[in-house]
Formats: C-alpha cells, sequence, structure tokens
C-alpha cells in the first residue's frame, strides 16, 4: 500500500504499540471527549439541530476519521465553521437536505483524497481564509445574544442585519436571570483555565450553572424545555430521500461543506505537527474525513472535520496516536448513555457563554487587523469575503474570494511579465539583464538583428502586452531573436502568440530563431507541435551560439527564413 494512502493508525500498529503509550492515549482520549461534550451539544443546537446530533458526529465521525486518518493525533467532529453552513441548509431544505449535502462532501472529500489534492489546498489565500473565518465568529456571536439576553420570546430570524434589527427592537424583553448565568459563565470560562489548565472550563461552567440553575429555581431557558429530551443512544442508520433535483440544489453548499473540512482538517493536522514534530498524510486524511463525513448522516450526523482545538488538547493531554481520538469518542458515547438524559437540563445561556468564546478565539481578530496593512489586493480579498459571509452567504463568500484572488494574481503576474528590445543594450555593452554567459560581451551584434528578451511567465493574462509589444516592430532585420531565458513557463496562449509571431516574422522574410528555453517552455513547444514549426536548428542555447552560427553570417542566411 502507498504510504501516502496509509491511515496512521496501521503505521502505528506496525511499528509497536505498548502499554506506556496506551495509558497516555487513555487519559487524553477521556481527557478530550469530556472537553467535547458541551462543544459538540452547544456547536448542534447553534446549527438549527437537535442536541444529540452534534454527540453523534462526535463519535462516530471522531471514532472513523482518527482510525482511518492521515495524522497521528487529530480529533474531529462538529466545529464553529461549519455552523453558518449547517444553520442555512437547514432553514431551507430541513435536516434532509443538510444529510444529502454531508454525503456529497464526504464523497467530494474523498475524490480530493484519492486525487492527492491535500497539498493543494495550501494555495488558498491566507486573507480568504481569516475573511471567511472571521465573518463566521461574528455570525456565530450574532446568534447567541437571544439566549445570552434570555429573548425566549423573540423571533430571530436568520440574516446579520435582521438579527440586530430585532435586538434592538426586543431590548426591554432581557430577561436578567439569563444575563446573570450568562456572565458567571463567562467568568468561569476566562478565568478558570489561568488558574487550572487541564480542568475542562466548559465543563465545570455548565455542571455549576446547571446546579445552580436546578437548585434555586431560576427562570431560565435550558435544553429541555426547548428540545425536550435528550436521546441518550445512537438511531439505527436510514436512508435520506434521494431526488436529482435535491441533489442539484445542495451541490453548491456541498462544496462549502467539502472545502471548509479539508481547511480545517489539514491546517489542524498542520497545527498539530508543529507541535509534536511529526508529519501528517494529506490525502490520507481528506479520505478519512470523507468516509466520516458520508457516514454520520446515516445516523442523524452533521458535518464534521478536524477540530483545532481539541487536537490540542489532546497532544498537551499526552495523546501520542489515532487511539486517542478513537478513546475520545467512546467517551463521548459512555456519556451519551449514561449521562445523555441530563444533558436536558443545561442552561441555555451557559452554552451561549461557550459558543462566544468559541467565536472569541476563532476570530483572528489581530491577524484581521494585521492584514488590513497588506497590498490592496490583499485587503479587498480580506474585506470582500468577510462582509460577503456576513451579510449574504459563506458559500457565495469563497466563490468570490477565490475568483478575486486569481484575478489578482494574474495581474500580478501579468504586470511582472515584461517584453524588452535588448539590441541596442548588447551593442552597447550596457545591458543589464542577465540572457547570456559572460562570453556574449565579446560578440559583435549587427544591426539587422534584433534581439527580444521576455521576462516573467508568458501566459493568457501577459499575451496582449506580447502582442502589442511586437506589433511595435517596424524594422526590418535579417534575423529576429526571441530570448525565452527568463521565461520559466508558458501556457497555449503563449504558445500562439509566438507561433503568430513566427509567421508573421517568415512572411516578411525574416529569419526566426527562440534561444534560451527552460524545460517547461521547451516541453510545451514540443508537445505543441511548434518545435516542428521552428525548426530544431532554430532553437539556440545562448544569443551568442546564434550570432557565431554561419548561417546567419553566410552567403545562404536567408534558408533560415523558412525554418530549414
Amino acid at each position: 500500500m502507498n504510504n501516502l494512502f496509509r491511515p496512521k493508525l496501521w503505521t502505528v500498529l506496525q511499528q509497536g504499540y505498548d502499554r506506556q503509550t496506551f495509558v497516555k492515549d487513555l487519559s487524553a482520549g477521556v481527557i478530550v471527549g469530556i472537553v467535547a461534550l458541551p462543544l459538540a451539544i452547544a456547536f448542534a443546537i447553534a446549527s438549527g439541530v437537535k442536541p444529540e446530533q452534534g454527540l453523534i458526529t462526535a463519535i462516530l465521525a471522531g471514532f472513523v476519521i482518527a482510525a482511518l486518518g492521515g495524522s497521528r493525533v487529530q480529533i474531529s467532529g462538529p466545529t464553529g465553521a461549519f455552523i453558518v453552513v449547517i444553520y442555512g441548509i437547514v432553514q431551507q431544505y430541513g435536516y434532509q437536505g443538510l444529510a444529502i449535502a454531508t454525503i456529497l462532501a464526504g464523497v467530494l472529500l474523498i475524490a480530493a483524497g484519492l486525487s492527492r489534492m491535500g497539498a493543494l489546498l495550501k494555495f488558498i489565500p491566507y486573507p480568504l481564509t481569516v475573511g471567511f473565518t472571521s465573518g463566521i465568529a461574528l455570525i456565530i456571536f450574532s446568534g447567541q445574544v437571544k439566549d445570552l439576553l434570555g429573548m425566549t420570546s423573540v423571533q430571530v430570524p436568520a440574516g446579520f442585519v435582521e438579527k440586530w434589527e430585532v435586538y434592538a427592537q426586543h431590548v426591554g424583553d432581557v430577561n436578567l436571570w439569563s444575563l446573570g448565568v450568562a456572565a458567571i459563565s463567562f467568568a468561569i470560562l476566562t478565568l478558570l483555565p489561568r488558574v487550572l489548565r487541564k480542568v475542562p472550563a466548559s465543563l465545570v461552567a455548565i455542571l455549576l450553572m446547571t446546579l445552580l440553575v436546578q437548585l434555586f429555581h431560576l427562570p431560565v431557558e435550558t435544553i429541555g424545555s426547548r428540545f425536550g429530551a435528550v436521546a441518550s443512544s445512537i438511531p439505527a442508520p436510514s436512508l435520506p430521500p434521494l431526488s436529482l433535483e435535491l441533489i442539484r440544489k445542495l451541490f453548491s453548499p456541498a462544496i462549502t461543506i467539502a472545502l471548509l473540512g479539508a481547511i480545517e482538517s489539514l491546517l489542524s493536522a498542520v497545527v498539530a505537527d508543529g507541535m509534536m514534530g511529526t508529519k501528517h498524510r494529506p490525502n490520507m486524511e481528506l479520505i478519512a474525513q470523507g468516509v466520516g463525513n458520508v457516514l454520520t448522516p446515516f445516523f442523524g450526523g452533521i458535518p464534521a472535520t478536524g477540530a483545532i482545538a481539541r487536537t490540542a488538547t489532546n497532544i498537551r493531554s499526552g495523546g501520542l496516536t489515532p487511539i486517542a481520538g478513537m478513546i475520545h469518542a467512546l467517551t463521548l458515547l459512555l456519556i451519551m448513555i449514561f449521562f445523555g438524559q441530563w444533558a436536558a437540563l443545561i442552561p441555555m445561556p451557559v452554552l451561549a457563554a461557550i459558543l462566544v468564546v468559541v467565536s472569541y478565539n476563532m476570530s483572528e481578530w489581530r491577524s484581521f487587523v494585521k492584514l488590513l496593512k497588506s497590498p490592496r489586493s490583499d485587503v479587498i480579498v480580506l474585506l470582500s469575503t468577510f462582509i460577503l459571509t456576513v451579510v449574504i452567504d459563506l458559500t457565495v463568500a469563497i466563490q468570490v474570494g477565490v475568483v478575486l484572488s486569481a484575478v489578482f494574481f494574474l495581474k500580478s503576474m501579468s504586470d511582472a511579465t515584461q517584453v524588452n528590445l535588448i539590441s541596442a543594450s548588447l551593442r552597447q555593452q550596457e545591458i543589464d539583464v542577465e540572457i547570456d554567459t559572460a562570453d556574449l560581451r565579446q560578440q559583435t551584434v549587427p544591426h539587422d538583428v534584433l534581439v527580444y528578451d521576455v521576462q516573467g511567465a508568458l501566459f493568457f493574462g501577459a499575451v496582449e502586452q506580447f502582442k502589442e509589444t511586437m506589433m511595435q516592430i517596424h524594422e526590418q532585420p535579417r534575423v529576429f531573436i526571441l530570448a525565452l531565458n527568463n521565461v520559466l513557463s508558458i501556457d497555449a496562449s503563449g504558445l500562439h502568440a509566438i507561433e503568430d509571431l513566427m509567421l508573421s516574422m517568415r512572411m516578411r522574410g525574416i529569419a526566426f530563431v527562440v534561444v534560451g528555453p527552460h524545460a517547461q517552455p521547451y516541453v510545451a513547444i514540443e508537445r505543441s507541435g511548434l518545435l516542428l514549426s521552428i525548426g530544431e536548428s532554430n532553437i539556440f542555447a545562448t544569443v551568442a551560439e546564434v550570432l557565431a552560427d554561419e548561417r546567419f553570417t553566410g552567403p545562404h542566411s536567408n534558408e533560415l527564413k523558412s525554418g530549414s
């Protein structure tokens, strides 16, 4: 089996797995399972689904992805990044639509892994990632205001702007008891980690505030009062109803889920590598994420991906192998079976406080502010992605962000491409462009020889500039030399432009010569058939070699005009 597609668990077991390692994995897995409990419930509720669906996702996806994944310590499950997408799909298509979109996303992730696209995700621009992540964080925060303030009777719309309009209209409906519970929860979540690093602050907040609300019968909304009883078992698998029309409608959201899942999981794996000094297998990780997302919807689960915070907790707790991730899932299963019924007592303001802290941590506001000082193109991508995520839709934001990033990149590449006449400089020995070796300085460049040097990538974005420069040639030289020494990449548009230039020169009776093509341009010229048209004998390594060739200086130099 190719190492690229070998689960890390397989490698660990082959290398040998001892009792000492298991004890560390067991301890870490139990701790991470406890940490994941409130997050799984909170993410599910914020996404517009039932609390137990978050637990089911963390259990099934967490176990499968750990077993099949390409990272030693990755912890997977529901994450804050998916909240916006899931909520939008559930509101429009219901859970059945979400199940189909998740399965489609899983298939796309598996295909991406099998196609070895894991490494390609590093080309996702950083401003785009920060933009939509910060936008998601703001939306998550906005969605928690209702529960923080105890506005139980207020119907809050899905839109960001509309939400805040409703909040402003119902300021008088604030439940001070809910606000107080949320405030104490914030204090626990922010202060406890400074004192006791290894104690899950979110779990402490839930236990203390649930006990406080129940003992004093505080008028605060709980999971039970909103959703009813929380299931304490995983349901039997069922296939969501499929239709071609629904698949078409959900394909775009599925792409968003797959892209988010890929980015989050691989980013988490990279962070884990940095903390442990290991190296993950990105393609195997994508396949595992895909399998997890195909599986969970059959049991009522939601999209899952690698969770950076839980993965970091796993490492800090001593987790060393994928078995820690599997134990984390089993821990959640046991908690769900034996204590799931008590989850209905958890106050909603506590979960809201937990999600506000999550949104703050994922907001990357420092990176956001820092990026505002970047080049204008990066700032435009950052702000466009952020604003579109908040105001319109995450899917649209990512699509526009990718297109803008590509356009700006192509423009910068086009601006970097230059076409210069360097014959005069060569004759005057004043050229500052390295297209030849030092022996060229000893050559005399005749006045009836034109040398044009191309710098940069000769691709579709730079072809117009190339053509405009060539159209300005009014001389009637004997030889035209196109120097490609500084061209590292060329595409079909560039090849076509060279072919047009060659034909134009030959129609005017001018010999056409190409100098110094690197490996990629030469292979492209050869495969396209342009090498036969130019003539292999008219391809030289340096300008000096052209000028030293007797065919250009002898009485039969005109034979070159036909490419012979």
